[in-house]
């Protein structure tokens, strides 16, 4: 990895993911995508990547199971999110993030501004580049939708 090589891990065919590589690449960011789906996570592995967010901010917000109400994520303890996740990472937030020492679940272009040296080259941290854009017709509409 260089010094500005980021470990992407994403859901491949997530049409959000795509539009998120597309913005770190235009920003001259190396990429090295990996599978979300099928990466060998362990609980030590995946861990770092939630900090310390609360476990519910943990989930792929978009996953059938918790938009269909089936799974509730603030009623887990971490190790509980983490057994589950391990047995089905679609849970997942994505994209997972790892830049050197830096961890992160989710597209949070603030944070990652704050951490990489091409930060002056991304747009505005303005836009939610982390809402699904599954149907929608613009590569710059990501307003509807959810990750």
């Amino acid at each position: 990895m260089t010094s500005t090589s980021i470990v992407f891990y994403e859901k491949p065919g997530c049409a959000t993911n795509r539009l998120q590589r597309q913005l770190l690449r235009s920003a001259g960011l190396q990429l090295e995508v990996r599978n979300l789906l099928s990466e060998p996570w362990t609980p030590e592995r995946l861990r770092p990547f939630f900090g310390d967010r609360p476990v519910a901010e943990w989930f792929n917000r978009s996953a059938p199971a918790i938009k269909y109400g089936e799974l509730d994520p603030t009623q887990l303890s971490a190790s509980q999110a983490l057994e589950l996740m391990l047995a089905h990472p679609a849970l997942i937030r994505r994209p997972l993030i790892r830049y050197g020492a830096q961890y992160m679940a989710g597209f949070d272009l603030v944070k990652l501004c704050t951490h990489l040296p091409a930060k002056n080259d991304l747009p505005d941290a303005d836009n939610d580049l982390e809402k699904c854009a599954v149907g929608q017709n613009s590569i710059g509409c990501l307003a509807a939708g959810s990750q």
